[in-house]
């Protein structure tokens, strides 16, 4: 049945390619994996192989990834991905040694990739549970890793139709997983080569922190308001939706002392359009900006990839979008500069949002009357912005250090 399924989303991609870029992109991707693997993969070296699914699975896995090519350095990383999302942007990641995409989890290209690649081990990251890539694994006595996974009671694995699928998950060498309700939840399936780790997003958010370099136009934005970061009045918002963008820009457009800058997660045309089409105040779009003209406006528009985490600095409150849609993004990438984080209200799936609202330095909005209460609060209130902003900053360190963790427990 698992393969079945498999083989009708194969085809339902494949139709949806005649008009689907991204679609498109996924296609023409996996019919190249192949001839890759033949061509880069040397017999001769020891490849540890990560899969992420995309960009949000891949920044959890390169913090594991550069540990050990710093600590390991005769071992070679071989990097795939499921998504064009993430394997357009990080087709040149220079911490790997071949990048490709993932074949779908047939029978026939699991036995197929794992016979080309032959990795020393395979590290699947957070929701990957890919069952013929994992049996092909286990049939060569290849250790596979699940890394800063988190299970939650209503997924398939636990629910009475689930059936045997959740067998996929004892095809692991090892789990780590981000907290103790998913180690309790795979104990009641007899499950219990695990152990809690944390999410090592921390690592690599905190990575990028002591590494931030500075970006001399957003510098040139801000400061046109104080030259005292604390008497600014900056909202980013980042990986941002039409559905977020309502409220947020709603929000600027209503506050002349608010200052923004925006990174929407779509940067096509039709979707910058839109966006300008819905600001009433003065807006540049970073590709156009300069030093001179950039402060002559209210809102700066990025609209370029692998700023943002950078960006995020410059803020003195960020707004993580998704959470009026699917679900909200990368919140640890902006907690970590130490100010509030605000996002939509799907955000049950990410433990960092569940802790944020519960310990202080994160939270949840309904509408837009929400997100004006709590913009007025925290840029009215210094002391209140502070302490908020505190609360996330010292979560995201007191939760570090999972890539140690498991660093000590692969022996490689």
């Amino acid at each position: 049945m698992y393969s079945f399924v498999i083989f009708v989303y194969l085809m339902a991609v494949k139709l949806a390619a005649l008009f689907n870029h991204k679609a498109r992109l996924m296609v023409n991707g996996h019919s190249e994996v192949f001839r890759i693997l033949r061509d880069q993969i040397d017999k001769k070296e020891k490849y540890l192989w990560f899969h992420a699914a995309s960009l949000g699975e891949f920044e959890q896995g390169r913090p594991l990834m550069e540990h050990i090519k710093k600590s390991y350095p005769q071992y070679k990383i071989l990097l795939t991905f499921f998504s064009p999302s993430g394997y357009e942007v990080q087709k040149d990641y220079k911490g790997a040694d071949v990048i490709c995409y993932l074949p779908f989890d047939t029978p026939f290209n699991a036995r197929r990739f794992v016979r080309l690649a032959h990795p020393y081990m395979a590290f699947f990251i957070k929701y990957e549970f890919w069952q013929n890539y994992l049996k092909g694994l286990q049939r060569l006595n290849i250790p596979a890793y699940s890394i800063s996974s988190i299970f939650r009671k209503n997924q398939v694995f636990f629910r009475w139709y689930g059936g045997t699928y959740y067998k996929v998950l004892t095809r692991f060498t090892y789990l780590f997983v981000q907290n103790k309700a998913s180690k309790e939840l795979l104990a009641k399936l007899h499950i219990y080569n695990v152990s809690i780790i944390g999410d090592t997003r921390f690592d690599r958010v905190l990575t990028i922190l002591n590494q931030t370099v500075d970006l001399p136009l957003i510098e040139a934005f801000v400061s046109t308001q104080s030259k005292d970061p604390m008497e600014r009045k900056i909202l980013v918002a980042g990986s941002s939706w039409a559905p977020d963008e309502d409220i947020f820009i709603r929000y600027f457009n209503e506050h002349p002392e608010i200052k923004l800058v925006m990174a929407p997660h779509v940067i096509d045309e039709n979707h910058l359009s839109e966006i300008c089409g819905k600001l009433r105040r003065p807006y540049l779009r970073y590709s156009q900006a300069t030093l001179q003209n950039v402060k002559d406006v209210d809102c700066l528009i990025i609209d370029c990839f692998g700023l943002l985490s950078s960006i995020y600095r410059y803020g003195q409150v960020a707004y993580i979008g998704g959470g009026f849609g699917v679900s909200i993004h990368n919140v640890p990438e902006a907690a970590v500069y130490g100010i509030p984080v605000i996002f939509g209200p799907n955000n049950e799936k990410f433990k960092e949002a569940m802790d944020l609202k519960s310990l202080g330095g994160g939270f949840e909005i309904q509408n837009f009357e929400d997100c004006q209460f709590l913009l007025d609060k925290l840029f009215s209130d210094k002391s209140f912005l502070k302490e908020e902003g505190k609360k996330a900053g010292d979560y995201i360190k007191n939760n570090s250090g999972a890539v140690e963790k498991i660093f000590k427990q692969i022996h490689l």
